[in-house]
């Protein structure tokens, strides 16, 4: 006898639910590789600009974006399953597949099954970003950036290589550098600015035997002292250069990016120390957060199950932004619950339940009222 591909253990894959989840596993690699092209340019985008300005070594622009990206996946995951469910049901709606399949015997409980194989491995891979690898990434790229604020040498300055001033026009030598690359010998500036007085370009030349990297008292201003050393300043084509010799001249660095603020080390602060601080709503709000990424590919899968079924005369795209609707309404509520329990506003023993359940019930609901079949119209009484 030939097997039939819909009576198999519950626990073995059938041929159709291997064909379902091929299906919903093609559109979500396929919306995990668009989203993340999205999510990486738009980071590359903004980190760009703080190295234009400065505030980024250009050396750790890399390192930066793949860190980004690890601790984004709780955000972008989700998203994907919503969408890969959508594309992969949806075409074998539109193709009129699932009604050949609902014709061979294959219900409701038989199309979710294939989503369930496919939502719990997802939810327990990213249940591992979400509680250690992803606040991981936070504090590496934290501590990165933190040594590049108080070392020259993490920064990208290379003793005996001119380097491009960071945020300006110019460069920068140093001849010698101590090994934490706090402290140099024989250093050269040049920098040029338009003067919006004359138009011209305003050259400026310092030159010192020595000096160190110091950070204000707040800790964020950062300075090069300069030691011992010459300044030469004026207009290109003009005669009125000024020669300054100072004992000790401080230049201004652009501030770090780094965020060392108490709620950013609370948010990235390992998973452990966020269950042994159950007095801190920060931290509760924060474990919940980080609880959330897992149970949302849960939520959104069952809620795109029935928004996949469409007719094949309806626009390819119409129940996609419906989907892309209900995911920003879903997501911007759980950024509200995540503030109100921080602010102290929602009880932490409550945490973000109250958006799953609710979530889980409508999407229960559509689910029951797109399988029940409608009663056939009765015609109108004899004349």
């Amino acid at each position: 006898m030939k097997p039939n591909i819909l009576s198999q253990s519950p626990l073995q894959l059938r041929i159709v639910d291997r064909y379902l989840l091929r299906e919903v596993a093609v559109g979500f690699l396929a919306a995990t590789a668009v989203l993340l092209l999205v999510m990486v340019g738009g980071a590359a985008t903004e980190m760009l600009g703080k190295i234009a300005r400065g505030r980024i070594p250009a050396e750790l622009l890399l390192s930066l974006i793949g860190l980004h990206t690890v601790s984004t996946l709780t955000i972008l995951v989700p998203l994907a399953v919503l969408l890969g469910v959508l594309l992969g049901y949806g075409r074998l709606w539109r193709d009129s597949e699932m009604a050949v399949l609902q014709s061979s015997g294959l219900d409701a409980r038989g199309m979710l099954r294939p989503l369930v194989w496919f939502a719990l491995p997802t939810m327990l891979a990213l249940a591992v970003v979400s509680f250690w690898l992803g606040p991981a990434a936070d504090r590496k790229a934290q501590d990165l950036l933190t040594r590049a604020s108080r070392s020259l040498i993490v920064a990208g300055l290379e003793p005996g290589r001119f380097v491009e001033l960071p945020g300006r026009d110019g460069v920068i030598y140093v001849g010698e550098m101590s090994g934490d690359g706090t402290h140099f010998k024989r250093m050269f500036i040049e920098s040029e600015r338009a003067d919006a007085s004359s138009g011209k370009t305003r050259i400026d030349v310092i030159t010192a035997t020595d000096g160190f990297l110091y950070h204000d008292a707040d800790g964020v201003g950062r300075y090069i002292a300069l030691q011992d050393g010459f300044r030469v300043e004026g207009k290109l084509g003009e005669d009125d250069y000024r020669l300054m010799r100072f004992k000790r001249n401080d230049i201004k660095l652009p501030d770090a990016a780094s965020d060392d603020s108490d709620v950013a080390q609370k948010r990235s602060a390992p998973t452990s120390r966020l269950w042994n601080t159950p007095d801190d709503p920060v931290m509760r709000a924060e474990l919940h957060w980080r609880l959330a990424a897992p149970l949302s590919v849960l939520v959104l899968t069952l809620l795109a199950f029935p928004l996949a079924r469409s007719s094949p005369r309806e626009p390819r795209y119409a129940r996609l932004l419906v989907a892309l609707l209900a995911w920003l309404v879903y997501y911007n509520v759980l950024l509200l619950g995540r503030s109100w329990i921080s602010a102290g506003k929602l009880a932490p023993a409550l945490g973000l339940w109250w958006v799953y359940v609710p979530a889980i019930a409508i999407a229960a609901w559509l689910i029951w009222s797109s399988q029940r079949l409608k009663a056939p119209a009765r015609k109108g009484a004899a004349a």
